[in-house]
């Protein structure tokens, strides 16, 4: 048996990067999974490779499509265990002379109140069986200044506060509250932010691979590891916690041994 067997699960985003990584790694572990994702062809691309999973269109910062997403795993696997609040973006970036009002909406929108409208719909189905299990991504960039744009930054720390304080309200519901917080990892979603085709995968991970303790870039599958332990049963008595996944990345400037000299 995997350590999610029998569990129903909703991954947003889970059409792509990180996103599908946690999809995989939940359908090889037991889980259920609805793929609630913007991107249609993906999606569904998704859905048909993975054993018990199917696709709903979801975009995250539409409240009655995450509402629809939970209820499709409500009436398709008659429940719904863990919620996971992965879609994201970079949002606008740029110098804060720069920033814009529309661009902060935008970017607030997509980052923090789609995980607002997760944590509402899925604890209104956990909270009355007391058991369940929220993930929301977050980066080592909401932790620490310097990691990410600025408005990038905040919304994740937002995502952060806002899981620690959820957390308090609904442990009482036994219904347990977690944020995974990445470091690089060289998704996608990272290439196209900077410019970047797939053929510069291979340098942007060397380069990654050298700003963090353990010298190799991070993967989507050590975010997906960490989601399956922080869902499953084992971290029953883990809730409110802000989990970086960073080989030490964010942990302070890249170590080297000319600092022992």
């Amino acid at each position: 048996m995997g350590k999610l067997s029998g569990k129903a699960a909703v991954v947003t985003g889970g059409a792509s990067g990180i996103g599908r990584a946690i999809v995989e790694t939940f359908a090889a572990e037991g889980a259920r999974v609805v793929i609630a994702d913007i991107q249609e062809e993906a999606g569904a691309g998704v859905a048909a490779r993975v054993d018990g999973a199917v696709f709903q269109r979801t975009d995250v910062t539409c409240e009655a499509d995450v509402e629809a997403a939970v209820a499709r795993a409500v009436s398709e696997f008659g429940t719904l265990d863990i919620m996971v609040n992965n879609a994201g973006g970079f949002g606008q970036r740029g110098s804060v002379l720069e920033l814009t009002g529309e661009g902060f909406d935008r970017t607030m929108g997509l980052l923090v109140k789609s995980v607002m409208f997760g944590m509402k719909h899925a604890g209104r189905v956990m909270a009355p069986r007391r058991s369940g299990s929220i993930l929301s991504t977050a980066s080592i960039a909401g932790l620490q200044p310097g990691q990410g744009p600025h408005l990038y930054a905040t919304a994740k720390a937002a995502v952060v506060f806002l899981t620690k304080s959820v957390a308090l309200e609904l442990g009482e519901h036994n219904v347990r509250v977690n944020a995974l917080c990445p470091g690089g990892v060289a998704t996608p979603l990272v290439l196209g932010a900077l410019g970047l085709g797939q053929e510069a995968l291979a340098s942007i991970r060397g380069a990654m691979a050298k700003t963090q303790a353990i010298p190799r870039p991070g993967d989507a599958l050590d975010i997906a590891r960490a989601a399956v332990w922080l869902a499953c049963d084992d971290a029953d008595y883990v809730t409110g916690q802000a989990l970086a996944i960073d080989g030490a990345e964010g942990t302070g400037l890249a170590w080297s041994k000319q600092a022992l000299k």
